[in-house]
């Protein structure tokens, strides 16, 4: 005996990065929900060591996500940057762009996971193209980096995270999975090269 669920979104927006953190690959996206619990402990623990301060109304302070998939943290970040901008920035369009090119940053784990975090982030696959809500970008990437990168094979094994060659040296049309984050042997470095400066 089969059931059938009555399936309808009338009246309904879902959030669509609710709808990929339930679907079933070999990608585990992180649930808005879960990433905006995170947050709120962020927020706690900043007021806690800040006499009180609101992390979100600071707009010096930057944000990196090194393992972006869907740009869920980076969304919620920025929405949270937002409001509590607003006295600092009263132009919308000001306080995005500053927040877009100068607080929120992300390192891509494959290419499509890039492009999925350009879109949640800057509403646009190119953060410098024309419906994305981020001004200033010269380059297309904006402040979501990926670049393909290989394992350095030793021994069957990569020096920097030890996965298989057997199962991971498949050619230049498949992902590596070789993170940048962890393939290196300065990440402070590596961070500054893919993000512009920024340690």
């Amino acid at each position: 005996m089969t059931e059938r669920v009555a399936f309808t979104l009338r009246g309904r927006n879902p959030d669509v990065l609710t709808c990929i953190a339930n679907l079933s690959n070999d990608e585990v996206f992180t649930p808005p929900e879960f990433a905006n619990r995170m947050l709120d402990t962020l927020t706690e623990a900043w007021a806690d060591n800040n006499g009180g301060a609101s992390i979100w109304a600071d707009s010096s302070v930057r944000f990196l996500d090194p393992c972006t998939k869907s740009g869920v943290f980076l969304r919620e970040i920025t929405s949270r940057l937002t409001k509590g901008l607003e006295v600092r920035f009263p132009d919308l369009e000001e306080r995005v762009s500053h927040i877009l090119t100068k607080q929120v940053f992300g390192i891509g784990l494959t290419n499509l996971t890039s492009l999925l975090a350009r879109r949640s982030v800057y509403c646009s696959k190119q953060a410098n193209g024309k419906h994305s809500i981020a001004k200033g970008f010269v380059s297309g990437t904006g402040n979501i980096w990926f670049e393909r990168m290989d394992h350095t094979w030793v021994d069957g094994r990569c020096e920097y995270c030890g996965a298989s060659q057997k199962a991971l040296d498949r050619g230049e049309g498949l992902e590596t999975h070789a993170y940048a984050f962890i393939h290196t042997d300065n990440i402070r470095t590596r961070v500054a090269e893919m993000c512009g400066g920024v340690t």
